[in-house]
Order: structure tokens, then C-alpha cells, then sequence
């Protein structure tokens, strides 16, 4: 029998879950867009901060510190990836990472190479490499949107592949209608070609575990501000692919890998951040070692998300005047509609001031799906997404907030 989720004692490691709003408690249903944060990982900081802060390479006791913290993020992230600590690099968002490093990977193209990028995209992980591209003179491709289903047309790879290929680059997880892409599939095509295959985590690991060696994965970008730690973002990359990137900085700086891509100093309270989001994410699973807690944890995060996500899902389609958009595949606990009769930016701030339910609207930066949709004139998606913290209480003041809204 599976073990009952303890929603109430992870409820109790939020502290932003006390906040009300007109008279009541608030439902935070914006975890797309950023988590709350994790009491332990709001200490981090400031204990980092109280208790002396330093730059690297100095020779005191702070400094020291300060890379001892550093050194232990990259190894919990490198077991949250299935990694290595030296293949990873902090930035300070996952759009910034994947700019420095697409400018520095687009020295190896040549006029005439090709790349493929797709439309079901957050524009981070599809502007970053076509400007590279365009600067190169590098052909740019897409794997279409099936607008009926939501799902990435995967088949047509056979189509747009070829010898000429460099990079392919794909979401985990759409962050407007969460559908979740085969990697695999990908990845798969990519290799018979020799090509690079560039993911975006970021909307996928606060919901599942991502294990690049498992999904053929040679550049990961994730934020931990996703996943209820800082605002510090992440690239992850393969070591002999790191090692051969030559990257835009300043002379003196480092140029050994992974330092070359941290460019300039970074956000040193945050980072000790991310271990606590990551050993919370384990906290949630059981077995011997790290991994394997993390991997449990996640299971048990994904089978309570989807349980309420399921709920909200059911509950809107029986509503009147709602559009619901989703896949019939694997998909995160993200959920976008439209409300006949209604703005999206009206229907929201309906939800926070009548019923005191955090949910957000527009594009998301996934500005080629929602043209793709024909809504991008009409304000966009209405979002909202679970995260561990919710509650099905939540979920039932969410539908009659809407059935209310639409009566």
C-alpha cells in the first residue's frame, strides 16, 4: 500500500503558505512560474549572510566556507542530474546560461550547419540558439506543434535530421500545457547523426527526475527558484563537450571547466539554497543513498501532484465557457484553459481577490505555441499549476472559484 503523502508536515517547511489576502489564507497555484521558498533554504541564506560572506580563492576561513558551500550544491545537483560536480556551472538563470553558452558552442558551426529547435518551447531555449545560429549563418529548423494534441510532432525528426545537423534542442516539459517530450526519442535520432541534444529542465524537475545519462542528454539548463530554493540558475554539461567550448570572458578570469562559464561573481547566499531544496525533495523518498531517496521522493511528489492536478482537470472540463489545453500523454500538474465571456487577466485577478487564489495568464515566453494556438491576441493562457505544498482543500476552493466566476 502506498504510503499516505504528509502534506501536512511539508506544508509546515513553507512559511509563505501562512500569507492571507483579503481575509484569506492564500492558494498558491503559481508554481510554474516560481515556487515558494523552503524555510530551510531561506536559513541558508541568511546564515550564509550573518555569518561572514567572502569571494572565492582567499586565504581565510570565509572563503573557505564559501566554496565548501559551492563544492556541495554541485555535488547535490550532480546526483539530481546523475552527473558529475565538474560538468556544472551557476549563472544567475537558466535563459542566461543558455545564451553564454550557445554564443560559445556556435564557434564550432560553420555556414551551412543546421540546428533544430521546436515550437512547443519556452523562447529561452529557442531565441538563444537561433540568434547563434543567425550569427553564424547556421540553417534553423523546427519540429512542429500539433495543435490539436499539443504534442511535439517527433515523427517529422526523420524529415529535418541530417548529416549537417549540430544541435537539437528540446523542452523536458512545456511550461504552459505540460506536456512531457520523449528525451529518449530524441536523443536517439540525435546520435545517429552526431549531434548535441540541448534540454531545458526547467519546468520539469520540480515534478520529476531527470537523469541525463538515462535520456542521452549532453546540455541540461534548470533554476532552482523553480524547484523552492534561490534564484540561482544552472547549466549541467557533458565534461568533454565543456572542456571543448571556448566561452566569452573576461581574460583573468578562470578558464579551467566549469569556472570558464561563471562569469563574474555569483550569488553566493543562494547557492547553499539549493542543497536544502534538493535534500527536501529527498526527504520525501526512502532508500540508502542519496539517489535513491531522491528518486522515491520524487515518485511520491509526482503521484500526489497528479492526483489533485487530475482533480482540477476533471472539475474544469464539467464546467460551462471552459477550454481546457493538455495533452492525453504524460504531462507535469500544469494546467492551461481559457474562459469563454472573460479576459484571462480579468478571470485572475477575479481568483485573487474574490477567493484569495494565486494563478497567472499570457504567454509564459512561449510565445510560438500560444501564435501557433491563435490566442497570442487575446491575453494568452490562463495557468495554473500544483506543487507539493497544495492541498485538495485548495483544489476545491480553485473550482468553485471558477464555477463562480463562470456562472
Amino acid at each position: 500500500m502506498e504510503k499516505a503523502f504528509p502534506i501536512e508536515e511539508v506544508r509546515e517547511l513553507f512559511p509563505a503558505l501562512k500569507r492571507t489576502h483579503n481575509g484569506q489564507t492564500v492558494a498558491y497555484f503559481d508554481g510554474p512560474g516560481g515556487s515558494q521558498f523552503l524555510d530551510s533554504a531561506i536559513t541558508a541564506i541568511s546564515d550564509y549572510m550573518r555569518n561572514g560572506a567572502a569571494n572565492l580563492h582567499g586565504n581565510f576561513p570565509t572563503s573557505h566556507e564559501t566554496e565548501a558551500l559551492i563544492q556541495k550544491a554541485k555535488e547535490d545537483i550532480a546526483v539530481l542530474f546523475n552527473a558529475h560536480s565538474s560538468e556544472i556551472a551557476f549563472g544567475p538563470n537558466a535563459t542566461t546560461m543558455m545564451f553564454h553558452t550557445s554564443r560559445a558552442l556556435a564557434n564550432q558551426w560553420e555556414a551551412g550547419d543546421e540546428i533544430i529547435l521546436t515550437e512547443l518551447e519556452h523562447h529561452s531555449n529557442i531565441d538563444s540558439w537561433r540568434r547563434a545560429a543567425e550569427d553564424r549563418g547556421v540553417i534553423v529548423k523546427y519540429i512542429p506543434l500539433n495543435t490539436t494534441t499539443l504534442e511535439l510532432e517527433l515523427n517529422k525528426l526523420d524529415e529535418l535530421i541530417s548529416p549537417k545537423t549540430k544541435l537539437i534542442a528540446v523542452g523536458h516539459a512545456s511550461n504552459c500545457v505540460g506536456t512531457i517530450t520523449d528525451i529518449k526519442a530524441v536523443s536517439a535520432k540525435a546520435r545517429e547523426v552526431g549531434a548535441l541534444v540541448a534540454v531545458d529542465s526547467v519546468h520539469s524537475i520540480p515534478h520529476i527526475y531527470v537523469d541525463m545519462q538515462e535520456l542521452g542528454i549532453d546540455m541540461l539548463f534548470s533554476s532552482a527558484y523553480k524547484f523552492f530554493a534561490s534564484h540561482v540558475g544552472m547549466a549541467v554539461i557533458r565534461k568533454e563537450l565543456f572542456d571543448s567550448l571556448e566561452i566569452y570572458k573576461v581574460v583573468p578570469a578562470p578558464n579551467n571547466v566549469p569556472d570558464r562559464l561563471e562569469i563574474g561573481t555569483q550569488n553566493h547566499e543562494g547557492i547553499p539554497a539549493v542543497s536544502e531544496a534538493i535534500h527536501f525533495i529527498a526527504s520525501l523518498g526512502e532508500g540508502e543513498s542519496l539517489k535513491e531517496q531522491l528518486v522515491s521522493g520524487y515518485h511520491a511528489i509526482e503521484h500526489y501532484e497528479n492526483m489533485l492536478a487530475e482533480q482540477i482537470r476533471q472539475g474544469l472540463a464539467e464546467i460551462p465557457g471552459i477550454k481546457l489545453y493538455q495533452s492525453k500523454q504524460a504531462k507535469t500538474p500544469t494546467i492551461a484553459f481559457r474562459a469563454e465571456g472573460i479576459s484571462p487577466i480579468e478571470f485572475c485577478t477575479r481568483m485573487c481577490e474574490d477567493y484569495g487564489i494565486f494563478i497567472a495568464e499570457g504567454h509564459f515566453y512561449a510565445l510560438t505555441l500560444v501564435e501557433r494556438l491563435g490566442i497570442d491576441q487575446t491575453g494568452g493562457f490562463i495557468r495554473a499549476g500544483i506543487a507539493p505544498y497544495n492541498t485538495i482543500e485548495e483544489v476545491e476552493r480553485f473550482l468553485n472559484g471558477v464555477k463562480q466566476i463562470m456562472a
